[in-house]
């Protein structure tokens, strides 16, 4: 399995998944038609699935013209997205599995963003190779989403459910934020020289218009405060040792962040 990043809107990412054995393909949160299309067109490959993470119309946006283009197409999204994801036919659960191709993915109920977040992860087939995890708006490079239908508490358990996954662990995340969410995270765990090295490289990155997408889980662990809220730098800056209160003092912080 193939993964490619297509670029949409002003900095979303949109992921094609290709088997280029059987020439079909899979997309994960497309906002826009038009960049799917280019690169099936490319490939000459036929999309057989969307799979989406949550409702927002910058993930959701190119449903209905994807399957008006290949209608034997299958939508799958979270079950308690139900009427709010077009053309939705496949509704999932924690512990679900899907099937792309020979790869199968894990589903994870992840909400806090959303109320209906999910997230899919495809575990490595061989030690030598990586699992990939798309995760929507839940976690990000450096961060994770903003918390408009969740709770602080829900947030946590759904970033403990990913923090749990093996290092070697790709992380697609839908937006192109990790310079924005780095700058952030050293106001409020500065003496973290992980985190100071992958600032100096991400800027380098950017500078250059590379993007900085996929992650990799194992420095998410040693950088994102969003996953350390149990860390004693995180809970000074914060002022709390209680990790719920840790994690929501921090995106607190991470709201009024310009």
């Amino acid at each position: 399995m193939q993964v490619i990043r297509l670029e949409a809107l002003s900095d979303n990412y949109i992921f094609l998944l290709h088997d280029p054995q059987q020439n079909i393909a899979a997309v994960v949160d497309p906002a826009e038609a038009e960049p799917v299309l280019q690169q099936l067109a490319q490939l000459k490959a036929e999309l057989v699935a969307i799979f989406n993470t949550h409702h927002h119309d910058d993930h959701v946006g190119a449903n209905q013209q994807l399957m008006q283009k290949f209608p034997q197409l299958v939508v799958y999204g979270g079950v308690e997205d139900r009427g709010r994801i077009p053309g939705q036919q496949v509704f999932l659960e924690q512990g679900d599995r899907v099937q792309f191709s020979d790869r199968t993915a894990e589903v994870f109920f992840v909400p806090g963003h959303t109320r209906a977040h999910i997230a899919y992860y495809f575990p490595p087939v061989t030690a030598l190779e990586t699992g990939e995890l798309f995760c929507g708006d839940t976690l990000f490079a450096g961060g994770c989403g903003r918390l408009f239908e969740g709770t602080p508490a829900q947030m946590v358990d759904s970033l403990s459910k990913l923090r749990a996954l093996p290092d070697n662990t790709r992380v697609w995340c839908a937006h192109e934020y990790t310079l924005s969410n780095l700058r952030f995270a050293l106001t409020v765990d500065s003496d973290n020289s992980d985190l100071q090295k992958r600032y100096d490289q991400v800027k380098v990155m950017r500078d250059h218009q590379e993007a900085t997408i996929p992650s990799l889980l194992e420095i998410e662990k040693l950088t994102n405060p969003f996953l350390r809220w149990d860390k004693p730098s995180l809970q000074l800056a914060a002022n709390s040792n209680e990790p719920i209160q840790t994690f929501a003092r921090i995106r607190g912080m991470k709201d009024k962040f310009q």
